[in-house]
């Protein structure tokens, strides 16, 4: 049987976590294992739960969910999928610095919902490429160039590595990396999970930002 994908739910207005909460239970995949009000309790239960997935709002109580998402990630607690309205404004941005695995607009329908939670319990982003591309570049240009250590760690990586580093800053998913390269999708994710340790990442969407910082060539143009 395979193994179910927990998930924990924070947003302060109770409507909002109770629909969420019901439509993910509809999927026989999926468990919804707690509900936060706010982002010190989601906190709280990333850490008593470790789910697979945190869906956190942006806006809460206490703690936002920007600064949640930066503890839960800097704990490695769980992937954070971070509700928004995709306005490309600074809270976008500072999920992402905080290491957000990816976003979900709250007019998401319910199949959306659903698909989003198992594209990133599979360590992939959720944005589709064209939007990806649109957020990172937008991120990258207001973000302070990458140090020195990093490009170095950059120059480090392997031929193959720095290919499916290129392919990321390209928004695309782990299937089309493999397609793109020729390869299985198992080895793009050993390959997207080497980069992010090398390099100190916390997610591909980071990786994402920094291919596009440093103009990194996709493979085969």
């Amino acid at each position: 049987m395979t193994d179910r994908i927990t998930v924990l739910l924070a947003d302060d207005q109770e409507a909002v976590r109770a629909g969420l909460a019901l439509i993910l239970a509809s999927a026989p995949d999926i468990e919804v294992v707690g509900q936060a009000a706010d982002g010190e309790e989601a906190v709280r239960l990333c850490r008593e739960l470790r789910p697979r997935v945190a869906v956190l709002d942006i806006r809460m109580p206490r703690l936002d969910g920007i600064s949640a998402t930066r503890e839960i990630a800097a704990e490695a607690l769980a992937d954070v999928l971070v509700l928004t309205t995709f306005d490309l404004d600074e809270y976008v941005f500072g999920a992402l610095r905080a290491g957000a695995a990816g976003f979900l607009l709250k007019d998401t329908d319910a199949a959306g919902l659903v698909d989003a939670v198992r594209t990133v319990a599979r360590g992939e982003g959720v944005i589709a490429p064209a939007v990806t591309r649109r957020l990172i570049q937008a991120f990258a240009a207001t973000t302070p160039a990458a140090p020195a250590s990093t490009r170095a760690a950059v120059a480090g990586l392997t031929p193959r590595e720095r290919d499916v580093l290129a392919c990321l800053g390209l928004g695309l998913s782990n299937q089309q990396v493999a397609d793109r390269l020729a390869m299985a999708e198992s080895t793009t994710k050993t390959h997207v999970s080497r980069i992010l340790t090398k390099l100190g990442l916390r997610s591909r969407v980071q990786a994402a930002i920094l291919a596009q910082e440093l103009g990194l060539p996709a493979p085969g143009d």
